[in-house]
């Protein structure tokens, strides 16, 4: 992985592959499936109980491969595979780690209300929230939340570079500011 570019404010956040939500920022550049892996193992040290992730990025991008580090860096019981069909995923905590729900938001059309069914909101305080395709269904869960917008080359390419912008937004990820710089170290 490369080092990640210094952590951002919003006010020097402008780009256009940005997640439209404001926070401290910070880019980082994998080169391999089991980078994006690594990446999610080390994000995972950062992540406590009541923390909600939002994973963005085309099919193919890499959302499940981060979440399975996620899954290995957090100590859950049990695959962390796509929830596509099932929708959710809870795997509990193997020690005194918070569980994992992993949530596959892609064939919910609708905002927060078709979310509700899930009841992530009254698992939120006592877990750790990934949702794939949330961008504008649930980021009314939490105030304090992680973008991660996974960019990829599209097409016909074998490129397995993704760039890897998280965005921390809420008083939670402004405190987290030094642990999301580090994580390509």
């Amino acid at each position: 992985m490369e080092a990640p570019a210094a952590p951002r404010s919003p006010a020097e956040s402008s780009g256009p592959s940005e997640p439209s939500v404001a926070g401290v920022t910070t880019e980082i550049t994998v080169n391999a499936p089991e980078q994006m892996r690594e990446l999610g193992r080390r994000l995972a040290k950062l992540l406590r109980a009541g923390d909600l992730v939002m994973l963005t990025g085309e099919l193919g991008a890499g959302k499940t491969t981060m979440t399975r580090g996620l899954g290995e860096g957090l100590g859950v019981r049990g695959a962390v595979t796509s929830p596509t069909f099932v929708i959710a995923r809870v795997h509990p905590p193997l020690g005194d780690g918070p569980p994992l729900v992993h949530v596959d938001a892609y064939r919910l059309g609708g905002g927060l209300d078709e979310m509700e069914d899930l009841d992530l909101d009254v698992s939120l305080s006592d877990s750790v929230i990934v949702v794939e395709w949330g961008e504008g269904k649930v980021e009314e869960l939490a105030d304090d939340r992680l973008h991660v917008l996974i960019h990829r080359a599209v097409g016909d390419t074998t490129d397995e570079v993704r760039h890897v912008t998280l965005t921390g937004v809420g008083e939670r990820w402004a405190t987290a500011r030094a642990g999301l710089g580090v994580l390509s170290a």
